[in-house]
């Protein structure tokens, strides 16, 4: 039975909780969109001259001067709705006004004042961040609400501690937003590898992209002229190191357009050591992205690698640099291998000097992680000790057979899923078929 008839004070009532339910609402949508909202989309947005832009700029750039002030209002308009409900539906209905109150708040509240409006931002984040930023600045900037979000603002540094200074976007953050972007077809896939060269780029070090020891192709300071030229035509090299006879201790380098001159001058007997020109030295520890600076500045293009010891690990030059972040450059001259070639059915041969983490990009693998970076290095460990050629090991869901060995040295790996593959780990070569007896 009804406790009793509407007044005009329960009309006005109602018609307050509808003002605080709206803004209520208002806030949700705000405090939503404005926290999904990073600041790189903001500026990106203020570049674009968006209305409201550059209020949301500012806002996101200093999350904690709105959150706590939306937060408080959103409290308040919900509490002081649900008081209202409460003392209409008493007056109206009697005790079960409780009841009534306790479900318009759990039902009308939730549906319309957090869920609708949130949800709506969600699915239209910028256009809500965009629409709500000019009214969620304003109300910020009112001086009781700003004073009492400062003295809460202040009791949360104080319950929390000290605040670390973490980068607002991480790496791995970066990285995730080009493979978003390329699926959205924001971007496409080629800037999306070189988004992530750049992005590596930095953590790289001289050792993963140097031209090892081995591989180097070097001179005797005693050898004349005429000869070390034609060692730099036939190995297509503008610049070889020089050196008294051990390779640890490089001189210098000389150049093919000195020795090209001092042929055409007529001392293509005199030896190479009076051609030479200063070598640059760098740790095998050195970041890739400071030794391109240096190359830059100081305006040379190799540099020996050097190990903790002194001796000479490799060679690097500006070429392998670049490489890094646009990919392999191949030219007419060059005769090296591929470094990936695809076998079929799955099945690459790769470089025994392609690095680990280009390997797991390739097939999706997480091999592991060590003193090693390349896949030759890989095996190595693996195996202990140099493996024959033929010889196959698993590692971590892949198969890898050492396809060519010279010597005490990997050329090649052939790789496939060890799911493709039926042979055991580790599986040794199958010896050689013996002679046939007469």
């Amino acid at each position: 039975m009804l406790a009793g008839t509407f007044r005009s004070t329960d009309w006005a009532l109602l018609a307050l909780v509808v003002v605080l339910l709206l803004a209520s609402a208002g806030l949700a949508l705000a405090e939503t969109s404005l926290t999904r909202t990073s600041r790189v989309k903001a500026l990106a947005l203020e570049d674009d001259d968006r209305r409201g832009a550059r209020q949301l700029a500012r806002l996101v750039e200093h999350p904690e001067t709105f959150l706590n002030p939306v937060l408080l209002l959103v409290l308040v308009c919900q509490l002081v709705s649900a008081t209202l409900v409460g003392i209409v539906a008493d007056h109206w209905v009697g005790a079960l006004g409780v009841l009534v109150a306790a479900v318009f708040e759990v039902i009308v509240i939730f549906v319309f004042a957090e869920a609708l409006p949130k949800n709506w931002a969600v699915h239209n984040p910028e256009r809500a961040a965009l629409a709500s930023a000019p009214l969620v600045a304003a109300v910020v900037r009112f001086p009781p609400l700003r004073f009492l979000s400062n003295a809460l603002i202040g009791l949360a540094n104080l319950l929390m501690g000290p605040r670390s200074r973490r980068a607002l976007v991480s790496e791995s953050e970066l990285l995730a937003m080009a493979d978003v972007a390329v699926e959205d077809e924001v971007i496409e896939r080629e800037e999306r590898a070189l988004i992530h060269s750049i992005i590596e780029f930095g953590d790289t070090i001289v050792r993963e992209v140097m031209r090892p020891r081995p591989d180097m192709v070097t001179v005797e300071a005693e050898e004349p002229v005429s000869e070390v030229l034609g060692t730099a035509m036939g190995a297509g090299y503008s610049r070889l190191p020089v050196h008294p006879g051990n390779v640890d201790d490089v001189m210098g380098i000389a150049y093919a357009k000195d020795l090209i001159r001092a042929e055409r001058e007529g001392h293509g007997s005199e030896t190479v050591r009076n051609y030479i020109r200063p070598a640059h030295f760098v740790p095998e520890t050195k970041r890739v992205s400071q030794l391109m600076r240096e190359m830059q500045e100081r305006k040379f293009h190799q540099a020996i690698v050097v190990d903790e010891y002194g001796g000479t690990a490799g060679l690097v030059t500006l070429e392998d640099l670049i490489e890094e972040l646009v990919g392999e450059i191949v030219d007419e001259y060059d005769v090296e291998e591929p470094p990936v070639e695809s076998l079929g059915e799955g099945e690459l041969s790769v470089s025994a000097r392609l690095t680990v983490d280009e390997l797991n990009d390739l097939l999706d693998a997480e091999l592991p992680d060590g003193d090693w970076d390349t896949v030759g290095g890989l095996l190595y460990n693996v195996f202990g000790r140099v493996p024959a050629q033929g010889e196959s090991v698993d590692v971590d869901g892949l198969h890898l057979v050492a396809e060519r060995v010279q010597g005490n040295r990997i050329g090649r790996v052939r790789v496939r899923h060890a799911a493709e593959h039926s042979t055991a780990t580790a599986a040794a070569p199958a010896p050689p078929n013996p002679p046939a007896t007469p």
